[in-house]
């Protein structure tokens, strides 16, 4: 009882932590979760899925999905003009590790993108199951 009474908060904060994570795993599980890079590539050769890159230009340039768009996160609201012409088309969205791309996924889905998935780890998760990034900017 004692070390109860003096690591409280270290209790409390592994109990907290604890929690969260559970609530991610299972919001994870849901319908919701973001696309694995099989999946993902599957979509982008079976539907021809576009890719959106969120990331700044100096990380698209450093290394990106073939064949993605670059359209940063701080522009996406400004630039949605730009994807008006593929609300119908399936489209993932690419950030550097996934958490990103989920949030603009709800933003698009509100906008009326019926078919958009976010790639689950993002590049780092891509780049873990070795599928291949291309150097440069899109020509």
């Amino acid at each position: 009882m004692e070390f109860i009474q003096q690591n409280i908060l270290l209790i409390f904060l592994a109990l907290g932590s604890g929690g969260a994570w559970i609530v991610l795993t299972l919001r994870g599980a849901s319908g919701k979760a973001g696309l694995t890079p099989t999946q993902a590539t599957l979509l982008i050769n079976r539907e021809d899925a576009q890719v959106i890159d969120l990331r700044g230009s100096d990380d698209y340039v450093s290394g990106h999905l073939p064949e993605s768009r670059n359209i940063p996160l701080e522009q996406l609201e400004a630039r949605v003009g730009e994807l008006d012409k593929l609300k119908n088309t399936r489209l993932i969205l690419v950030c550097q590790n996934g958490t990103r791309s989920a949030s603009a996924r709800g933003k698009l889905e509100k906008l009326g993108f019926g078919k958009v998935g976010s790639l689950a780890g993002g590049i780092s998760g891509w780049r873990a199951a070795g599928l291949p990034l291309r150097k440069g900017a899109k020509k």
